[in-house]
């Protein structure tokens, strides 16, 4: 069976993760912020054999998504329109990007747990957001076939088959998979957290998470364990 996947953002993460996709075997749809002929010529120097649609094509080709958009942009696609897909969310909250928002910056909710509040309808992973676009594109063992231990990606959720699929995909883009216990410790790996752009191998990662500190909240928040 074809493997396939969906990503909705065309910026330096989404070409990253299509460039990763591709080699891993899998057929990937991706859509810019605007029309398919706006990122035809990028992607066809960066990530050839990607193809280049509206999100709404995306959407509609695909049962697996990645957002690698703004996140302040996500309810630009409609509540609906994902409604039974695997949705991986690899967005951050940048206050440059996204504008100052409080909802982003609560210290006791995770931006994924607001995605998902919104497709409340699809299974929401958060996944692919702690670790850097080059550190993904360089650490990834299917382009460094002799390196005998992946680097290890952290990944969050609460429908175990949805998570389950989403450890495949890691670990078809060369990674280790380390599992959180739900969406909502997804916030351990968020902007402000000291594991935040994390790139460590699986035993390294686990303790990060395990001793991690809010730098942005100056405090330690390990009551969510």
């Amino acid at each position: 069976m074809t493997k396939q996947i969906g990503i909705i953002g065309a910026g330096k993460l989404g070409v990253v993760l299509a460039q990763i996709a591709l080699k891993a075997g899998y057929q990937v749809d991706i859509a810019g912020s605007g029309s398919p002929e706006k990122i035809a010529l990028t992607m066809m120097v960066l990530a050839p054999g990607a193809e280049p649609m509206t999100s709404a094509e995306v959407l509609a080709n695909n049962d697996v998504i990645i957002l690698a958009l703004p996140l302040s942009k996500f309810k630009q696609l409609g509540a609906s329109s994902l409604a039974g897909k695997l949705v991986l969310d690899a967005m951050n909250y940048w206050w440059e990007v996204d504008g100052k928002r409080d909802d982003f910056n609560d210290p006791q909710i995770g931006t994924s747990e607001l995605v998902q509040n919104y497709f409340k309808d699809s299974q929401v992973v958060k996944a692919f957001n702690h670790m850097g676009y080059h550190d993904l594109l360089d650490e990834s063992i299917i382009f460094k076939p002799q390196c005998e231990q992946p680097k290890a990606l952290a990944l969050a959720g609460d429908n175990k088959q949805a998570v389950l699929q989403v450890q495949q995909i890691v670990t078809d883009f060369g990674f280790t998979p380390l599992v959180l216990k739900n969406l909502h410790e997804g916030l351990k790996l968020q902007p402000g957290i000291n594991t935040f752009g994390a790139n460590l191998h699986l035993q390294a990662l686990q303790e990060a998470i395990d001793n991690y500190t809010d730098t942005t909240f100056g405090q330690q928040i390990a009551q969510l364990n």
